[in-house]
């Protein structure tokens, strides 16, 4: 068996949560503990770091682990995006554009080398390492792509999430009606995802002049963490059946 766990309804569940986590920790550490984004950046890289070479090394499936290092991945994707649009000045399109192509770019060096880029095909260390990277480039291309659709384009949190709600809809019935690659599908959607959380994050802690809840962000992130982990310990998790 595979050491990423099976694509089912549950598994979209705890990525919206673990994705919309990423946000609120990420603002968390880096404005409201006033530690800015590039040392934000830096505490969530070296947690990073640590939580994958701790999967690629793991033997087997472990839920937890796995979890563990998509909040990871989600986390320094949201200051790392921050740092690159407010203390770089880069802006949110020309960072969304510079996170795609090199989203695009690792997939397309994974299927070239691989010759697959299918979860179900991870069951060696280069696919594994593959597959870290994409998914971090595609965390940090969703903060930056959410924020620019809830503030650049004035969207705002409830119509950005709107938006990219309907577009996972539109992926779902997809898979359910067509016959389009589900490789395709899966990234399209994990891709998605990320956004989704990014726009509901901001929706829970941002003031309300800003069309935001005003919730606390480190309350925030304690109730995504404790559905996450109850979803961790009540249901079952499976890992993907491996394909060679």
């Amino acid at each position: 068996m595979g050491k990423v766990p099976e694509v089912t309804l549950l598994f979209w569940i705890i990525k919206i949560a673990a994705t919309t986590l990423g946000e609120t920790a990420g603002d968390a550490v880096s404005m409201s503990m006033n530690l800015g984004y590039l040392v934000g950046t830096a505490i969530f890289a070296v947690i990073f770091l640590a939580a994958v070479a701790a999967q690629v090394s793991a033997k087997r499936f472990h839920a937890t682990l796995y979890w563990t290092t998509i909040i990871a991945t989600t986390t320094v994707g949201t200051t790392l995006a921050d740092f690159a649009d407010r203390s770089l000045h880069i802006g949110y399109t020309g960072g969304s554009t510079l996170l795609l192509l090199l989203l695009l770019a690792s997939l397309f060096t994974w299927y070239r080398t691989l010759g697959s880029v299918s979860v179900e095909t991870l069951h060696s260390r280069p696919a594994e390492i593959f597959y870290w990277v994409t998914i971090m480039f595609s965390q940090t291309l969703g903060t930056a792509l959410g924020d620019w659709t809830a503030d650049s384009a004035g969207l705002g949190y409830t119509g950005a999430a709107i938006i990219f709600g309907s577009l996972l809809a539109v992926i779902a019935a997809a898979y359910f009606w067509t016959k389009i690659s589900r490789v395709a599908l899966f990234w399209a959607a994990f891709i998605l995802t990320r956004p989704l959380g990014a726009v509901l994050g901001d929706f829970l802690d941002k003031p309300r002049d800003h069309g935001g809840l005003a919730m606390s962000r480190f309350l925030a992130s304690g109730v995504l963490l404790a559905f996450i982990a109850v979803s961790l310990r009540v249901f079952r998790h499976r890992p993907a059946a491996r394909q060679h």
